[in-house]
């Protein structure tokens, strides 16, 4: 209880610290059952007490000065707008009669709403794109705490918040919500989570604590990464189509130096003919020349075979005068073929080099594919 004596002094006391009271205060001094002095904090916009006000019967004022003891009442809401408790000590004069009371209003805050000043400029600083913090009641905006390099101006405290605000999801459903928005709605895309806040006594939903955080990077981040993977999976295409490309031409390398060697064969037995004809003709004209001496021999009987033998010498000259020219041929060709085969085998080889370079392109191309996914999952996470 408190003595008649000391309400100056109180007046005084109350009159210094209601504005460094968190969360506002109101003092009233009710001298039976009429309001007869108040104080206001300036930053408490509520009508609890007015000069002059009566109480009613059943007021826990009233109920504290009957009964000589302090009483603690809860306000809900709906009564002035805010949840408040309400404390009332009764005032005693000089023979212990209990004439009045002191009472003290001050909202009731869940605990993040009374620590928000002291921990939101803190936290606004914690992340590198930046953070727009902001706690609201059932219907409106209560605090709000930007950062440097991130603002919502059209979120400003006493604002009522739109029906699609995620706070009024979690005020329906009293649960954790988050949502991800484009830049529609605040001129970048951003990611907004938002916690219910829990009134201890009643655990009613009493309002909303919501972390709104910048999401433009992450969703560059995310079409560079789509984009990635989009040209990365066209260029493997066109990679596997160059591999099967390389397979092939190495097929036909492969055919082709076994063709070649074929004709080099072929001219080798081509040579084997010309020196085989070459000794025919040898043998031949020394039948000729046989010939022609028996056909002198003979005399006139045997002119006639003697022109046959002259003509035998002759075809045996004249094969064997080409024989050089076939080998000479057979030679150039083999020369050209063995030219052949040699780049033959150095594209054999060039081949070969290609497709296992195709290879190890496609393998890098499916790591950089993995790793250009495991990006994109990243950037889902941000």
């Amino acid at each position: 209880m408190i003595s008649i004596n000391a309400l100056e002094d109180l007046k005084k006391l109350a009159e210094t610290q209601a504005d460094l009271i968190p969360g506002g205060i109101v003092y009233g001094i009710i001298n039976g059952d009429t309001m007869e002095w108040v104080q206001y904090s300036k930053s408490l916009n509520i009508n609890v007490f007015y000069v002059g006000q009566k109480l009613r019967e059943d007021s826990i004022t009233r109920n504290a000065i009957r009964e000589k003891k302090t009483l603690t009442q809860k306000i809900p809401r709906s009564v002035y707008g805010t949840r408040l408790d309400i404390i009332s000590i009764p005032i005693v004069d000089e023979t212990g009669k209990a004439t009045g009371a002191f009472s003290m209003a001050f909202p009731r805050l869940h605990p993040v709403a009374g620590a928000f000043d002291r921990f939101a400029p803190i936290l606004s600083q914690m992340f590198p794109e930046g953070v727009f913090l902001c706690l609201t009641d059932l219907e409106k905006f209560v605090k709000v705490q930007s950062s440097k390099k991130f603002d919502i101006p059209s979120i400003k405290v006493g604002d009522k918040f739109e029906s699609d605000f995620l706070s009024g999801e979690v005020i329906k459903t009293g649960k954790e919500k988050e949502q991800e928005l484009d830049a529609l709605k605040f001129g970048i895309p951003v990611r907004n989570v938002s916690f219910p806040l829990i009134d201890e006594d009643t655990n009613d939903v009493v309002g909303t604590f919501s972390i709104i955080t910048p999401r433009e990077v992450a969703v560059n981040l995310k079409d560079m990464s789509g984009n990635l993977t989009e040209n990365i999976t066209g260029i493997s295409s066109a990679i596997e189509e160059l591999a099967a490309s390389a397979s092939q031409i190495h097929t036909n390398e492969q055919e082709l130096n076994s063709d070649i060697n074929k004709i080099i064969k072929l001219s080798e037995e081509i040579n084997e003919v010309t020196s085989f004809i070459e000794s025919i003709s040898d043998e031949t004209k020394m039948l000729g020349l046989n010939a022609a001496i028996e056909a002198a021999r003979a005399g006139q009987a045997g002119s006639g075979f003697g022109v046959v033998a002259n003509e035998i010498r002759k075809l045996s000259d004249q094969a064997k005068s080409t024989v050089p020219k076939i080998k000479k041929l057979t030679d150039d060709i083999k020369d050209r073929v063995e030219e052949s085969s040699e780049k033959s085998k150095g594209s054999l080889s060039s081949s070969q080099e290609q497709a296992a370079a195709t290879e190890e392109i496609t393998a890098s191309i499916e790591e950089i594919t993995t790793m250009s996914e495991r990006l994109n999952e990243i950037a889902r996470k941000l």
